[in-house]
């Protein structure tokens, strides 16, 4: 398949009719948006048909639908491609705050490189308990810095929740963790998520963020599923080019908080 084809695909599977397991779909105004069962965690929107006519009403409507839920708030990613093309700064004026944008990189596993088919001969663990989430956070932290102890009941409850979903691994060196990340399984879908790759600065160069792409994939192969996705940073995107991820197009996310949100 070639990169428009994938594109289009992507935007049906993984956007217009995407559904996840800690989120209630619901199509409304022009979008496509998903509910947080746990209102502390943001919802979503991932999808929209909006024109220069339709976009500012569509976007005040969600505003308004947000705020009268009560919830945390919502992030509404955005595409290079979506229509109005001036949507990022339409959403800018409505009060929304830009993320860092990031490059959509997609790999075809049909044409998977024989280095991601290799036995993973580091040390890489599926992490199911507590304590690795702990390692994990902790272990984010360092590399992006912030306060990641939220992940550490994210993972926890994903897991305990969607295990069919989600496999989460860490890669150690001398029983320290220094890699870790997790992939994400959607029903009725093609495209397995990686997500999380991050990598201690001493232990870069080692193979490991490979290590852990590469036991993902196979897992990803075993189920059946035809890609893999991932939103990489400037710092991860030109090891997966190298390793055979296709860029698609670039996605910004801009978010609402909720002001008067209080946790229960």
């Amino acid at each position: 398949m070639n990169r428009e084809e994938i594109m289009a695909l992507y935007d049906v599977e993984e956007r217009e009719n995407s559904e996840h397991p800690s989120y209630l779909r619901e199509v409304a105004d022009g979008v496509v948006r998903s509910i947080s069962k746990n209102p502390s965690r943001l919802s979503f929107i991932i999808y929209s048909q909006l024109t220069t006519e339709t976009a500012d009403a569509a976007i005040q409507a969600q505003l308004d639908y947000f705020q009268a839920s009560g919830g945390y708030g919502f992030e509404w990613k955005t595409y290079a491609h979506d229509t109005p093309a001036d949507l990022p700064q339409r959403l800018l004026a409505h009060g929304l705050e830009a993320d860092e944008e990031e490059a959509l990189l997609v790999m075809d596993l049909h044409n998977c490189p024989a280095i991601f088919l290799q036995p993973v001969t580091a040390d890489v663990r599926r992490a199911t308990t507590r304590a690795q989430f702990e390692q994990i956070a902790q272990l984010q932290t360092a590399v992006w810095g912030g306060d990641y102890g939220w992940l550490v009941t994210q993972l926890e409850d994903d897991v305990a929740q969607q295990p069919d979903y989600w496999s989460i691994y860490i890669a150690y060196v001398n029983s320290e963790p220094a890699c870790a990340a997790w992939v994400s399984f959607p029903q009725g879908s093609q495209f397995a998520g990686l997500w999380g790759g991050s990598t201690l600065k001493k232990y870069r160069k080692m193979g490991l963020y490979t290590a852990v792409v590469a036991i993902r994939a196979q897992e990803a192969l075993q189920r059946g599923y035809r890609f893999l996705m991932v939103d990489a940073s400037d710092m991860s995107r030109p090891i997966l080019e190298k390793r055979g991820f296709q860029f698609l197009t670039h996605t910004t996310p801009y978010t609402w908080k909720n002001p008067n949100f209080k946790e229960k």
